[in-house]
């Protein structure tokens, strides 16, 4: 839930798995680039850790219609967001993969900041629509048959 024109309160955010919420380009010609799975709107996901959180657009760079966090939070272990798909692993501080078939990419980065204990989307590219996903998104392969773990 939003608060104070900010996303959540930092406290509200848990740690070891991801808080799940939405945003909108700001520039239109961005708008019309956008996901075309959820039109506009695109989900994001942000993740506490020692320094703060930080915030990724929330698709696997192998499929990017599979999302990281399905809606009850990504799985996570050690400090790494897995997709559960393909068992690509990302540092949930650089967004780089270094295990999986999208090695050596990088999670699209969304601009995060704390303020006065409450975590505000910071970024010029993006604009605040709310807290949760898609309702409306269709399924993403749910499967875990592939994993690698």
């Amino acid at each position: 839930m939003s608060v104070d024109g900010g996303i959540a309160p930092v406290s509200d955010v848990p740690a070891e798995t991801t808080f799940l919420f939405r945003v909108r380009p700001t520039d239109a010609d961005a708008r019309e680039q956008a996901d075309r799975e959820s039109g506009e709107i695109q989900e994001a996901i942000m993740i506490k850790d020692d320094e703060g959180v930080v915030g990724w657009l929330n698709y696997c760079q192998h499929f990017r219609h599979i999302k990281l966090d399905k809606g009850s939070g990504a799985e996570m272990r050690n400090g790494e967001i897995i997709c559960t798909n393909h068992g690509a692993y990302f540092e949930s501080d650089t967004g780089y993969c270094n295990f999986g078939p999208c090695e050596g990419a990088v999670l699209s980065e969304v601009d995060l900041a704390v303020e006065d204990g409450v975590v505000r989307l910071v970024d010029d590219d993006y604009e605040f629509v709310g807290c949760g996903g898609i309702e409306t998104d269709p399924a993403d392969l749910g499967s875990k048959s592939n994993r690698e773990f």
